[in-house]
């Protein structure tokens, strides 16, 4: 099977390392692809954001797969293109992909399935959206409604700040993606992530992972795209993952056939749990990043006719092994991310971190030149690990971190801290 995989961070990188474990796999092309994935397969000078391109591409080299990463190319409608050209796409069209590209368009569909979230305003001029927040309590949740990054969310302790991203948000801080913004209630529990492989009407369900989106220890600091995961989180019960499927995913994924924009892809439901119910936070089109890292580590079983199968309306009776064994993820990050931060700075000991025990290291913005590896993005690494539960798996990952010479990128030193906060209590009782 000839493969195309459309983009080139931490999450490509560990949908190239499973998918070219594959026996069914001839041929991988990588669009862009990265310095750490290169080796996995045949780079393509051909950018993640030029579509028609790569539709043009996977056509004319009967390519039987194109598996797209990232979020924007699902939303300017890559996934529509492939299929007018008759090329299997894993991944939504531009109408379903919606449901990560506008908040608004995933609050309309989560009301019209009955799927719990929380209560919201939709806004575009200052004025009335100040005039809805002045009806909440503290804390705020103010978000854009468009595509940002992950980093378009701003929970506001006090009406002063609440009132200040508004403006920020309607001001331009975020080009188009905030011309629009959501002001939801704020819902008290913990998060944790969910996936599912859907091929618009039959669903395989995944596994669930919990990830730390603030950019310090404590959960404090801005908002990144992820700092780090792992998997199992404790919160995730197997009541709780019966809710999510039952009252989540399946009407969400029924409502969408029911509009006649089938959902076709993987469907990432954040949600936010709260004495074992789970209540959605926000849809993701595509495999969360760092969470995917993490989801491929404690996957045995072959990826690839998995993704087939959904791309090609054939799910029903498929099935996915994973593993027992707990997986845990360290982001190093260039200093200054998720504000202004510099490129360029030289990194050493990934090779020596990759012979660790059961260390694998994905690379999210890195660059080669000049026979050295170099920082390229605000997330740069993902130092992922195994282990028999989460506090064996954390502390390879973190030795891991610890083979690194960086001096250029920082990191989280407690990711995990709900989880293993749970097993000391559970050790003392």
């Amino acid at each position: 099977m000839k493969v195309l995989l459309v983009g080139g961070g931490g999450r490509e990188h560990a949908l190239a390392w499973k998918i070219a474990q594959s026996p069914e796999l001839s041929k991988l092309y990588l669009a862009p692809g990265g310095a750490g994935l290169n080796h996995l397969g045949e780079k393509l000078t051909i950018g993640d954001g030029e579509i028609e391109a790569i539709a043009d591409f996977a056509a004319e080299n009967d390519v039987d797969l194109v598996v797209v990463g990232p979020e924007a190319p699902l939303a300017a409608g890559l996934g529509d293109l492939l299929r007018d050209r008759g090329v299997p796409c894993f991944g939504p069209g531009k109408e379903a992909a919606q449901l990560e590209a506008s908040k608004s368009f995933m609050k309309e569909i989560a009301s019209a399935a009955g799927a719990p979230t929380a209560a919201y305003g939709r806004f575009e001029e200052p004025a009335p959206a100040k005039a809805f927040l002045r009806e909440q309590t503290a804390p705020y949740v103010i978000k854009a409604d468009g595509l940002a990054a992950g980093k378009g969310v701003v929970i506001a302790e006090t009406l002063e700040d609440a009132e200040a991203a508004v403006d920020e948000m309607l001001g331009g801080k975020f080009g188009a993606a905030g011309a629009a913004i959501v002001i939801e209630e704020f819902m008290r529990g913990e998060e944790a992530s969910f996936f599912a492989i859907t091929d618009g009407e039959n669903i395989l369900p995944m596994i669930d992972a919990q990830d730390h989106k603030r950019a310090y220890d404590g959960d404090t600091g801005p908002n990144t795209g992820g700092m780090g995961a792992y998997s199992p989180a404790p919160v995730f019960t197997d009541k709780v993952r019966k809710r999510t499927m039952t009252e989540i995913i399946e009407p969400v994924v029924a409502e969408m056939k029911k509009r006649g924009t089938p959902y076709v892809g993987v469907l990432y439901a954040g949600l936010m749990i709260e004495n074992e119910r789970p209540r959605l936070v926000e849809f993701n089109a595509r495999f969360g990043d760092p969470e995917c890292q993490i989801l491929m580590r404690r996957l045995k079983s072959d990826l690839l006719p998995a993704l087939y199968k959904a791309a090609t309306g054939e799910l029903a009776g498929a099935s996915l092994d994973w593993s027992d064994d707990a997986a845990a993820l360290v982001v190093m990050a260039a200093k200054g991310y998720p504000g202004a931060y510099e490129k360029g700075s030289e990194i050493n000991g990934v090779e020596t971190a990759n012979q660790l025990s059961d260390v694998v290291v994905f690379h999210a913005g890195t660059k080669a030149e000049g026979g050295k590896l170099l920082a390229n993005g605000g997330r740069v690494l993902n130092v992922t690990a195994t282990g028999r539960d989460i506090e064996e798996a954390v502390t390879r990952a973190y030795s891991g971190v610890a083979a690194i010479d960086w001096p250029g990128g920082f990191y989280r030193k407690d990711i995990a801290w709900r989880a293993l906060e749970r097993q000391d209590a559970e050790t003392r009782a």
